[in-house]
């Protein structure tokens, strides 16, 4: 097929016959073989060493949902590296962000940003919200095999739901099995500690600006907890992936921005160690 299309410059029968408008379907008819599920896994010989993203969190405001991560990956007991990327645009109105084995994990965007686009392509029209988190759902459970070796994927998806005009947190476990968080989400090794921060903060009438606000204070506290967790880190000047998915569509908050919430976070330490209280009704 390869040497055809190269004699020719013409694309395969395969890639011009009308079909499911799923690329993982596609994919699995012409190339099974580059599916995460159907790869040969080599035998286990205990623990598999590779980095792992961490810490993702999310929270609704009225006009939309705010899905950040930190930065900080780790191998073990060491730091893979300190500046990865862990939320990734899905599509125009919705978003991923990846905690887990962090190789796998981007690989499985890439391949879900894929399958939003090649649906669009061939129906004329976007999957519905609810849609996309059932196709997330999939390639997850398509990985359950890699996750029983240790090399897991734990996505949270995030988006902006057009029909019901209001921002949506969805979280999944290792099998693929998935639940709609109202409110606010975490998952990651720093799981526990920023969720209870954004438990203490929430409120149901946060502004954008307060919703992003929150999130950053709960990697704070999510990373002055757990080792495993990055906090913003001035010197190097790296700092939290915010991203804000409204009406207007998915929008990363520039590094200027993030900065600036993030030093004013650090400022308002100084005087109060465990950050802000919950007000008191």
């Amino acid at each position: 097929m390869e040497a055809n299309t190269r004699s020719t410059g013409r694309l395969p029968a395969a890639f011009l016959t009308p079909g499911s408008s799923s690329f993982m379907d596609f994919l699995g008819d012409h190339s099974p073989e580059l599916l995460p599920g159907n790869r040969v896994l080599p035998p286990l010989q205990g623990a598999i060493e590779a980095p792992h993203g961490t810490t993702i969190v999310a929270v609704t405001f009225p006009g939309g949902v705010v899905l950040a991560g930190d930065r900080r990956a780790t191998m073990g007991n060491m730091i893979a590296q300190r500046d990865i990327e862990k939320v990734f645009p899905a599509d125009e109105y919705s978003a991923v962000g990846i905690a887990g084995t962090a190789g796998l994990a981007v690989e499985m965007v890439k391949l879900f940003q894929l399958e939003l686009e090649h649906f669009e392509k061939v129906e004329g029209a976007q999957l519905s919200l609810e849609g996309k988190a059932n196709r997330l759902s999939t390639m997850i459970r398509s990985n359950l095999g890699m996750a029983m070796q240790g090399l897991a994927v734990v996505p949270l998806f995030a988006g902006y739901d057009l029909d019901r005009e209001r921002g949506r947190i969805f979280s999944y476990d290792v099998t693929g099995g998935r639940s709609e968080e109202h409110g606010y989400a975490a998952t990651g090794s720093g799981s526990i500690f920023a969720r209870g921060a954004m438990k203490k903060l929430f409120r149901d009438d946060l502004t954008e600006q307060e919703a992003t606000t929150l999130v950053v204070q709960a990697l704070y506290d999510a990373a002055d907890d757990d080792s495993a967790t990055g906090g913003p880190d001035v010197a190097r000047r790296i700092y939290p992936i915010v991203t804000v998915i409204s009406d207007e569509g998915f929008r990363r908050l520039s590094e200027e921005e993030t900065s600036g919430i993030a030093r004013a976070i650090l400022d308002g330490r100084l005087t109060q160690p465990d950050g802000p209280r919950a007000a008191l009704l």
